[in-house]
């Protein structure tokens, strides 16, 4: 929009008239204080401003204007019949303006100048554009690099534990067998078997992201009972942590198209961390359904819970919990692969949860294979 400010009426409406009818979009002020309380409100492509105004000449407007952060990318063009001396025209380009017009004004030349000055504001603006682009990638880049840095600290660190662990259970190992303690000898190769297994389940974690990042990350779609694959992950779990009691709610009859160990891989870390992240409690309720030809899976515990602002991010790629960081192991990867598997099979994933009364994290995937493959297409 441009806006043209002139104390005389006869000059406004001319210029205004002309501009018009060249499919300029047009704005109006009679003084210099108009002009000012229009500019505060309105964002302008360019000023035409009149030199010779009673109260505030166009100088001073300039001046003023200069100094509004919003105006900063408006040109001024300056339009004098009077001061047409290189002091004045010297005065009108320190004021802050653009270019400076002597009256009378040759219309085609003023069309000529506003066209160019409309084509150097969408230049900028374009590059303005860019520069917040590129500073956006920037920023995303610089904090995926910090993400990545962080992750590496803490594998290193994760998948030392079980390491040093079973080192150490192997060297008490041989001790008890050569004092031919039969019994703490089991006990000690129990122990390094619980700890090979975390140590398993890490690198497989970083398989499986390995092969997201890559495409590579293989399904094996067929039919199967999900009654079935539920019900192994629930035995599988309940023998491993017997202090707690998995209750399944509803069943699932009938046969589903999938990835079979895929989805049982998304139960078992669903149920992992509701055990994990439920200190002090010892219920886990896991609801299941299928209706409209959809699978509904929902894991619930009573444990910590997450705030509104953590359950954004908790599929995120790395996220981990700060507060709770230090107090539960883990890579920060589990739910993402799980997201991926979900949106793999067409589905959707979520959690529904409370700070200090529990979680619930649920997914929901169409049954059918006609369904499962429109979706990925």
């Amino acid at each position: 929009m441009i806006l043209i400010v002139d104390d005389r009426p006869e000059n406004l409406i001319s210029l205004q008239k002309v501009l018009q009818a060249h499919n300029f979009e047009v704005d109006t002020a009679s003084s210099g204080e108009e002009a000012l309380k229009k500019v505060l409100k309105n964002n302008y492509v360019l000023i035409i401003l009149d030199v010779q105004m009673p109260d505030m000449d166009g100088f001073e407007v300039a001046e003023t204007i200069s100094g509004f952060s919003k105006a900063k990318d408006t040109a001024i063009i300056f339009l004098s019949a009077v001061n047409t001396e290189l002091k004045f025209i010297t005065k009108g380009y320190l004021s802050g303006g653009l270019d400076y017009i002597t009256k009378p004004v040759d219309i085609n030349v003023l069309l000529l100048k506003i066209k160019t000055f409309y084509r150097i504001y969408e230049q900028n603006r374009k590059l303005n554009e860019v520069q917040e682009k590129l500073l956006e990638e920037i920023e995303f880049r610089k904090q995926a690099e910090h993400k990545k840095d962080e992750f590496i600290s803490i594998a290193s660190h994760e998948l030392k534990t079980p390491l040093t662990s079973v080192k150490g259970y192997i060297q008490l190992l041989q001790r008890s067998l050569n004092r031919d303690d039969k019994a703490m000898a089991q006990n000690h190769l129990e122990k390094a078997s619980i700890q090979l297994e975390k140590l398993n389940q890490l690198i497989v974690d970083l398989l499986d992201i390995s092969k997201i990042e890559s495409g590579k990350m293989k399904f094996n779609m067929k039919s199967f009972c999900a009654d079935e694959m539920v019900n192994n992950a629930i035995e599988m779990l309940q023998q491993s942590n017997p202090d707690f009691k998995i209750s399944k709610l509803g069943k699932t009859e009938g046969m589903i198209f999938g990835d079979e160990t895929r989805l049982e891989q998304v139960v078992i870390n669903f149920i992992t961390n509701a055990i994990k992240y439920a200190p002090g409690t010892n219920q886990v309720n896991i609801t299941t359904h299928i209706k409209d030809e959809k699978l509904y899976l929902a894991v619930k515990d009573f444990g910590i819970g997450i705030s509104k602002e953590q359950q954004d991010k908790i599929f995120d790629k790395f996220y981990r919990v700060e507060e709770n960081s230090n107090r539960f192991n883990g890579l920060g990867i589990g739910l993402y692969i799980c997201s991926e598997i979900i949106n793999r099979h067409g589905g959707t994933i979520g959690v529904n949860s409370v700070p200090d009364e529990g979680s619930e994290f649920y997914f929901i995937i169409p049954t059918t294979e006609e369904e499962i493959l429109k979706n990925q297409v």
